[in-house]
């Protein structure tokens, strides 16, 4: 049973993000700390798919809450095959936009409390910042459920999300180390925090190039946690 509350509560939520405008103002990828966040983020990701159970070249994806299709279209640099990437989001408007950056990437719109896909259909599926944004307990496990269904044995869920609790935005809760295990019991999980706090990050202008390696150094300011959660082979 879909948490409607929940999914109104969320999709009011994105609507405001779009009125404030906030992709071309606090996400910009103009903004030089946002580019200096995305650039580790991605050097992460090679990283783990390195080290991953499945080689990207042949891997199937999905991304749960895919928002504008960037991050799973990123995944071309790393040898993924467009014809194996799929994402799914919640948003109707952010599906459109996904589908017309992105024509060789197929978009779905659906809530992944129930994931049109077969049991075990990915060797990878990628959560980024979508279990902080939901503040249902029971919506958060049962898109766990879906992500678990539809995961082979032996893949992995890409993680990417808030470690911490955001003071200055309520609509979304750090989920820490044992919160993920909650939710994917069973899961080895390799995390490492990574992403400098990101209103400090965006503020450094013409200082990010050496600035922002200095301060991703320090564990009290890195935002996010970052890793594979290895569903067990069988």
């Amino acid at each position: 049973m879909e948490a409607r509350h929940e999914v109104e509560r969320i999709a009011s939520v994105y609507r405001g993000y779009a009125r404030e405008g906030a992709a071309d103002g606090r996400w910009s990828p103009a903004n030089a700390g946002n580019r200096a966040i995305v650039a580790e983020r991605f050097d992460g990701l090679r990283a783990l798919f390195a080290d991953g159970p499945t080689p990207l070249e042949r891997a199937r994806v999905l991304e749960v809450g895919c928002g504008n299709g960037d991050v799973l279209a990123s995944l071309g640099a790393l040898g993924a095959r467009p014809e194996r990437l799929c994402g799914v989001d919640l948003l109707p408007d952010l599906v459109a936009d996904a589908r017309a950056r992105h024509h060789d990437l197929r978009f779905e719109h659906g809530n992944a409390e129930a994931l049109a896909f077969d049991d075990a259909a990915f060797d990878y599926v990628l959560l980024f910042t979508v279990l902080t944004s939901i503040l249902d307990e029971e919506m958060a496990r049962r898109l766990a459920h879906e992500v678990d269904r539809v995961l082979a044995p032996g893949g992995a869920v890409v993680w990417y999300d808030f470690r911490v609790d955001n003071p200055r935005n309520r609509h979304v809760r750090g989920v820490g180390r044992a919160g993920i295990a909650a939710l994917f019991p069973g899961y080895a999980c390799h995390l490492r925090s990574v992403t400098v706090l990101p209103p400090l990050a965006r503020r450094l202008g013409r200082a990010t190039r050496w600035a922002y390696p200095i301060l991703a150094r320090l564990p009290a300011l890195r935002t996010h946690y970052l890793g594979l959660l290895r569903k067990p082979a069988g």
